[in-house]
């Protein structure tokens, strides 16, 4: 799977996400690592979500993982807390904001 792929795939999950309920800024990164390799974010403003294939510098956590781990995370079949305790996932930033991730997938 390419780079592209992979975002293209994150971007399509995340399309109906409804982020209306968020009242405030939250902003992830996403480094993918392996197969697909790359960096996009992800951006909740004004109840609304982007998506962009870019680094963002303004950011509450950054989330390092592979395509296929955050694949599961967003199809609900591996728990974001499990993945970090398994060390699938690493998180840097701020871990309360990170733990809203969930939010998105609903």
């Amino acid at each position: 799977m390419t780079y592209q792929e992979v975002f293209e795939t994150v971007k399509e999950k995340f399309k109906d996400a409804d982020v209306s309920h968020i009242n405030e800024k939250l902003a992830f990164q996403f480094n993918i690592t392996g197969e697909g390799e790359g960096i996009f974010y992800a951006e909740v403003k004004d109840g609304k979500l982007s998506i962009e294939p870019y680094e963002y510098y303004d950011r509450d956590a950054i989330f390092i993982c592979k395509a296929d781990t955050l694949f599961k995370i967003m199809d609900g079949k591996m728990d974001p807390v499990m993945a970090f305790t398994m060390q699938k996932l690493k998180v840097e930033g701020d871990l309360g904001k990170a733990l809203r991730l969930k939010e998105l997938m609903k």
